[in-house]
């Protein structure tokens, strides 16, 4: 290889340390390489502790901004402090070696204290501190936070604390493990603790295949397992989560831990797998400790270390969760349920000339009741982009489709052809497509093709805006709560709506989820 691979790394000794470990390597192989040290926001900003920063990623971002903007060409990392998905274009290109996976309790005087029912003990990790105070209930935890180095002189200052946790691995590699020092072989460590992980760009094929010759097969099989249990159970730096595979004689064995924040509460699960066979076993251990109160613990947990401040009034996938700036905090539910009608024959009797279709809801009760031979109608006339691609999907043609009911009703004025159309719609209807019909003299005939339940909760005090995708979302919030918020809305129609109850509303450019997503990211960048 010859050009010069530029190492990015954090600037703290541990992280230079790891870098020169890489750096050694690769050289060895006879690659030619420079360092080049970056601070991150996690090294900058020490007056809180780290899962109160509210940024996954932080000791990794800025390295990752580094690369997309081609000033470094790989980053060294501690794996435990990646994401478990990493941003779009940059890939994991090697997994060094594991060290000790341990976590350690350094003490000041004596190990006296651990039998004691009063004692302090300092850390910054919640997961060490969850299992600390699940064995030692009565005890005290202070937060810790810092470097290496200034950790360990922040407990030898402070009178009051009588020890603290580190990762074994970290104090080892820079020899400055002090003697009065005992591994916690009882303690669950964090996914992927104790390894070194390469990250480079996924169109750097010269790149990555000089590094993958630093990849340690058995290291990245448990560390993949550790970090893909983190991932369905939906952790990071927020929660008390511990994972350890190991490979001996062709068998993985896993062990995992999810608690609440004070260590109350604890579910373990344990597995083992011959080697090939072990492709399931973090969906298997996650699966079982989200059927065994999961779920629920982890929700309790999001709660408690961010407010939210976004509330969106029907329920995101994974996918449109993680397209909000670091910023927002935003929780979803369905504040609206649907239920399908059956739709008489007789409706259906004879081709209909004119048919008007207002949402997906519609669509599915008509192809849930009927066939698409047996849904005969000339001319079609929708509302949504969506709307019309799952029409001609599931039914037909579309002859004209507008962004809100409003302006189809107006178009319907002007160029329908004949004076009758038949609406499949809502038992609950707050456009006024309907309305504007009638007055123009064109017959509507409303057919009940689905119902519409309010289901909406009351939100909490910390919520500043509100993503509203119909009217029925917008009347079904205002039932439950009397607040002023901004109105994130998905097209006119719901904005219309919402005027009634909001003074700041505003609409998305394209009437889409991920639109009104977009929307809420330009109020808080």
């Amino acid at each position: 290889m010859s050009k010069t691979i530029r190492i990015g790394t954090r600037d703290s000794e541990l992280a230079l340390w790891q870098a020169k470990i890489v750096q050694q390597q690769l050289e060895k192989l006879g690659h030619k390489t420079q360092l080049i040290p970056v601070k991150s926001t996690g090294d900058l900003v020490l007056d809180k502790p780290l899962y109160e920063l509210g940024i996954t990623g932080i000791f990794t971002r800025t390295l990752d901004i580094a690369m997309l903007n081609h000033d470094i060409d790989i980053a060294v990392h501690s794996l435990k402090d990646v994401p478990t998905i990493l941003p779009k274009g940059i890939v994991q290109a090697a997994v060094l070696k594991r060290g000790n996976v341990n976590d350690t309790l350094v003490f000041k005087n004596n190990e006296e204290f651990l039998s004691a029912p009063h004692a302090v003990v300092a850390t910054g990790s919640l997961r060490r501190r969850a299992q600390w105070l699940n064995r030692y209930p009565t005890h005290t935890i202070e937060d810790l936070r810092g470097n290496v180095n200034s950790r360990l002189q922040k407990l030898n200052d402070n009178e009051h604390w009588n020890g603290a946790i580190f990762a074994a691995a970290g104090i080892g590699r820079i020899g400055i493990r002090p003697d009065e020092a005992i591994n916690l072989d009882w303690m669950i460590p964090a996914p992927a603790q104790g390894a070194i992980m390469i990250t480079a760009l996924e169109e750097d094929e010269e790149t990555r295949t000089a590094c993958h010759e630093l990849n340690h097969e058995e290291t990245e099989i448990c560390t993949t397992i550790e970090r893909e249990f983190l991932n369905k159970l939906e952790g990071g730096c927020t929660a008390p989560i511990g994972a350890l595979a190991k490979i001996k004689d062709d068998e993985i064995t896993f062990k995992g831990v999810l608690l609440s924040t004070d260590g109350s509460k604890r579910i373990d699960v344990t597995r083992a797998e011959k080697l090939g066979k072990h492709h399931d076993i973090a969906t298997f251990c996650a699966n079982y400790i989200i059927d065994r109160g999961g779920k629920r613990l982890m929700d309790d947990i999001k709660h408690s270390n961010r407010k939210t401040n976004i509330y969106s009034t029907k329920s995101f996938t994974e996918d449109q969760r993680l397209l909000f700036h670091e910023k927002i905090t935003a929780e979803s539910s369905d504040f609206v349920k649907i239920s399908l009608n059956r739709i008489p024959p007789y409706f259906l009797k004879s081709e209909i000339q004119n048919v008007v279709i207002t949402s997906k809801n519609a669509v599915e009760s008509l192809v849930t009741n009927y066939s698409a031979t047996e849904l005969q109608f000339k001319n079609i006339y929708c509302v949504g982009r969506r709307t019309k691609r799952l029409i001609e999907n599931k039914i037909g043609k579309v002859k004209h489709a507008e962004k809100n009911a409003l302006k189809l009703a107006n178009y319907l004025v002007e160029y329908i052809e004949g004076n009758e159309v038949t609406y499949f719609c809502s038992d609950l209807r707050l456009d006024d497509l309907p309305s504007i019909l009638t007055e123009n003299n064109i017959k509507v005939n409303e057919v009940e093709a689905y119902q519409t339940k309010y289901d909406g909760i009351k939100v909490e005090d910390s919520v500043e805006g509100v993503m509203f995708y119909s009217p029925s979302t917008v009347e079904s919030f205002a039932q439950k709560n009397n607040k002023e918020v901004i109105a994130f809305c998905i097209g006119e129609t719901t904005a219309k709506e919402a005027r009634k109850h909001f003074k700041d509303v505003r609409i998305a450019k394209v009437p889409t989820v991920e639109s009104v997503i977009e929307l809420v990211n330009e109020h808080y960048i």
